[in-house]
C-alpha cells in the first residue's frame, strides 16, 4: 500500500516542503531508502525499523521503499525519521492515511521509540504554514519553537505511541499555545553592567548613544585601560525593545545553528557576541559543509564586539565588509547558495598603535614605520564601513576616582527609543527597523537636506575627501542624532556632529576616513 506525507528540510536559513512517500508490496524483503540522501538520512531506516519494533509493531517480510522527494534535491539530517515511521505506518494500515494529509511531521527517533528535539524548527514550521500545511507534529522539546506562528497548529510529541495516538484520534489533540506579546514585554535585559558605572569619556557615551539609535557601526579608539571594553558592553543594554518580526528571525538563526536555549521559544532579547581576536573566517561569516550561521549572523538584530580590532586576521575582517554593507552573508557551495541575515551592529575597539600610546611621544615608543604597519592591518574600505569613530582618551585619576552621579542606562535607553519608535513610525510597511538600513536611494528619499546643509555637507565633501558610501553614513548618522532630539528636519547642528565623526579616523588614517 502506498502512502505520503510532508516533511521539510533545510537549506541554510530557508526551508522547502518535502514528500515522504512509502510503499510495502511484496517481493524479496528489503527496506530500501532514496532521494539524493545523506548518510544520516538513510541511517533513519534502522533507527525506523528498530523504534516501531521497540513500539510494538514489526515490520512485515516484504519490500519497503521510501522516497524522499524532490529528488534533485540532498536531504541531510535526523529530522525525518518521524516522517519516515509515520508513512510505513500508513501503508501499513496501523493509522489511517487521511490522517497524514495537510500534517508536516519533523522529529529524531531513539531505538527506544522516544522523540528527540531537531534543529530549525521555526525554519520548518514557516516553511510547511507557506506551503499550505495546517499541522505540525514536532517533538515536545520543540514545540513551542514552533508555536510561536500564527496560522499553524503544532503539537509536540514525546514518543512514536504517542504519535500514534495523535494521529488516530487527531480531533483530541491540544496544540501548544504561546503568548508570544508577553514574551517580547518580559524580555530580559543584563542589570549588572551599566553606564552609570562609567566614569568621564562623555563623548564616547554620546557616540554609543547615537550608534545605538540608529543601529551605526562604531569604532571607538583609545589607549589601553581607557574604558573601550567597559562602554562596548554596556551598549546591549540601552539598544530599544526587538519586534516581533526581529524576534523571529534572531531566533530562526539560533535554531538553525542549533544554539537555541533549551525551554526557550523565542530570543526576545538582542545578542551580544564578542568573538576571540583568533576567530577563523569560516566561523565569523559561517560556513562548513553544509554551511551554517557564523558570528555576523548570530549577532544580527544586536551586536557583534570586535575588541583589538587589528588583531584580528586581516582575512577574517576583510570579510565584513559585504556583509556590513548588504546585511546578509552569502555563500556559496557546488549544492547551492546559502544566505544567512546581517543585520548587526559592529563595534570594534582598538589601541591607536602596538604601544597603545599614540599620539603622546613621551609614552609612544613606536616607529612611523611601526605606526603604519600596525594601522595597515585596518583597510580603507573596511573603515569606511564604520559610521561612527571616536576617540577613547586615557582618564584622569581625578575622573576615576571623583565620585559622581553618571547617567544610568535607562536614562540613555529611553531616548533611544524614542528615536527608534520615531524610525518604526517613519519606515512602517518596509523591512527597515534603523536608519543605518538605509541604502542610498532610501537615503536620499527619507533624510532630505535643506540648502544650508547640502552646502555645508559639499563643504565637508571636499576638504575631507569623502567617499560616496562616507557621504551617506554621514545624512544617516545626522538623521539618527535628529531623532534623538525628536526633530523631524536634519538641521546643520545634526551634520555637524556627524562630520565630527569621521575626523578621528582622519587624524590616524589620514583624509577620506
Amino acid at each position: 500500500m502506498f502512502s505520503k506525507v510532508y516533511s521539510a528540510a533545510l537549506n541554510g536559513m530557508d526551508a522547502y516542503l518535502v514528500r515522504v512517500e512509502a510503499d510495502i508490496s511484496e517481493g524479496m524483503p528489503q527496506f530500501l531508502m532514496v532521494g539524493y540522501l545523506s548518510s544520516e538520512v538513510r541511517e533513519a531506516g534502522d533507527r525506523v525499523r528498530t523504534a516501531l519494533r521497540n513500539t510494538g509493531f514489526v515490520l512485515p517480510p516484504k519490500r519497503i521503499m521510501v522516497n524522499l522527494a524532490p529528488a534533485g534535491i540532498r536531504k541531510a539530517g535526523s529530522r525525518f525519521d518521524l516522517p519516515v515511521a509515520a508513512a510505513i505506518l500508513a501503508s501499513l494500515e496501523k493509522i489511517p492515511a487521511d490522517s497524514l494529509k495537510d500534517v508536516m511531521l519533523t522529529g529524531e527517533l531513539s531505538l527506544s521509540g522516544q522523540i528527540l528535539p531537531v534543529t530549525g524548527i521555526l525554519a520548518l514550521a514557516e516553511a510547511a504554514r507557506d506551503g499550505g500545511v495546517r499541522r505540525c507534529i514536532v517533538p515536545e522539546g520543540n514545540a513551542a519553537e514552533g508555536a510561536v506562528l500564527d496560522g499553524l497548529e503544532v503539537i509536540g510529541v514525546s514518543s512514536l505511541a504517542q504519535l500514534i495516538e495523535v494521529l488516530r484520534h487527531p480531533e483530541d489533540a491540544v496544540p501548544v499555545r504561546v503568548d508570544t506579546e508577553r514574551l517580547l514585554r518580559e524580555q530580559s535585559r543584563a542589570r549588572e553592567e551599566d553606564f552609570s558605572e562609567v566614569n568621564g569619556q562623555a563623548m564616547a557615551k554620546r557616540a554609543a548613544e547615537v550608534a545605538a539609535a540608529g543601529m551605526h557601526n562604531l569604532l571607538m579608539i583609545g589607549p589601553p585601560g581607557a574604558g573601550k571594553t567597559m562602554i562596548a558592553r554596556r551598549i546591549g543594554g540601552i539598544l530599544p525593545p526587538v519586534t516581533l518580526e526581529e524576534a523571529l528571525e534572531m531566533t530562526k538563526i539560533y535554531s538553525v545553528a542549533g544554539l537555541l536555549p533549551e525551554q526557550t521559544s523565542l530570543l526576545a532579547g538582542r545578542p551580544f557576541r564578542a568573538p576571540h581576536h583568533t576567530v577563523t573566517p569560516e566561523a565569523l561569516a559561517g560556513g562548513g559543509r553544509i554551511p551554517s550561521p557564523g558570528e555576523i549572523s548570530l549577532s544580527s538584530g544586536g551586536v557583534l564586539f570586535l575588541d583589538e580590532f587589528p588583531e584580528f586576521k586581516r582575512s577574517a575582517l576583510e570579510i565584513l565588509r559585504q556583509p556590513l554593507e548588504e546585511r546578509r552573508v552569502c555563500i556559496s557551495r557546488t549544492a547551492g547558495n546559502y544566505i544567512f541575515p546581517a543585520k548587526c551592529m559592529l563595534v570594534a575597539a582598538m589601541n591607536p598603535c602596538a604601544c597603545g600610546y599614540f599620539p603622546d611621544r613621551s609614552r609612544c615608543v613606536c616607529t612611523e614605520q611601526e605606526l603604519g604597519r600596525y594601522r595597515g592591518k585596518i583597510s580603507r574600505p573596511l573603515l569606511d564601513r564604520m559610521d561612527i569613530c571616536t576617540e577613547v582618551p586615557g582618564i584622569s585619576y581625578g575622573d576615576l576616582t571623583k565620585k559622581q552621579e553618571n547617567e544610568s542606562s535607562a536614562a540613555i535607553r529611553k531616548r533611544v527609543e524614542t528615536a527608534h519608535q520615531m524610525q518604526q513610525e517613519r519606515y512602517a510597511g518596509l523591512p527597515i527597523y534603523f536608519n543605518a538600513y538605509l541604502n542610498g536611494n532610501q537615503t536620499e528619499l527619507y533624510c532630505p537636506l535643506g540648502e544650508k546643509e547640502r552646502k555645508l555637507l559639499k563643504n565637508a565633501f571636499g576638504k575631507l575627501n569623502l567617499s560616496a558610501r562616507a557621504y551617506y553614513k554621514i545624512i544617516k548618522t545626522a538623521r539618527t542624532i535628529a531623532d534623538l532630539e525628536q526633530e523631524d528636519r536634519i538641521l546643520e547642528q545634526h551634520l555637524l556632529e556627524a562630520i565630527q565623526y569621521r575626523l578621528p579616523g582622519g587624524t590616524y588614517w589620514g583624509r577620506g576616513v
